[in-house]
């Protein structure tokens, strides 16, 4: 579902510092692989690169089969509309809409029927737990909750591949928890491939692959995580 051949990314400057190089990545649909390292090793702008919203200096990423690399700005946006999931640390829950309409977001973007996108982002707030919800406000939920209705909102539209920055960070172990085995099973269900990064090392071991970003390229630490 995702597989990124040969990147290679600089960060430039009067000294300009590579952060990776011959990078490969490869992604199955329902597999969830967690990437970790150490502050400022460049997990966060990995991310950015397989979503498109940074250039890459080398190498290809296809993302169900479509290569990304080369596409201009309007083409890149669409496939991010139809093809991708994102999950944020911060949640980025609009406070002014209901649960509904925060999920249904990304089926108004793809210009779906009104009905049709609010059956759909109710049904999935049921399968995340939020049965009954979803005319609620924001602010009526925990940050549990609230991470749970951006899972919904990321898997809404049937992408193929999800990303997640810490989405743990703001929540104690016990949501994070509830959240990762919320995700996991959210993505094996609908056969979506996520990469999660994360500092925590539990939630790194609830992913199916644990890989470090270390010494320009990414490691398999599984075993050893």
């Amino acid at each position: 579902m995702l597989e990124a051949r040969a990147l290679r990314k600089t960060l430039p400057g009067t000294s300009p510092r590579v952060l990776f190089d011959d990078l490969e990545l490869q992604v199955a649909g329902g597999e969830c692989v967690a990437i970790v390292g150490e502050s400022g090793v460049g997990k966060s702008t990995l991310l950015n690169c397989l979503a498109g919203l940074e250039p890459l200096d080398g190498g290809h990423i296809e993302v169900g089969g479509r290569r990304i690399d080369g596409l201009d700005d309007d083409a890149m946006a669409r496939l991010r509309r139809e093809a991708y999931g994102f999950v944020f640390q911060a949640f980025h829950i609009l406070p002014h809409l209901t649960l509904a309409q925060n999920v249904a977001l990304p089926l108004w973007l793809l210009k779906q029927d009104d009905r049709r996108a609010d059956e759909r982002a109710r049904s999935m707030l049921a399968r995340v737990g939020l049965h009954g919800r979803a005319d609620d406000a924001p602010h009526t939920l925990s940050g549990g909750e609230l991470q749970r209705v951006a899972i919904a909102r990321a898997l809404v539209h049937g992408p193929r591949l999800v990303l997640a920055d810490e989405p743990t960070g703001n929540l104690d172990p016990a949501r994070a928890n509830e959240v990762l085995d919320l995700l996991l099973d959210q993505l094996r269900a609908s056969g979506a491939a996520g990469v999660l990064v994360t500092h925590s090392r539990m939630a790194a071991q609830r992913a199916d692959r644990v890989l470090e970003l270390g010494q320009l390229r990414l490691m398999d630490i599984t075993e050893h995580a």
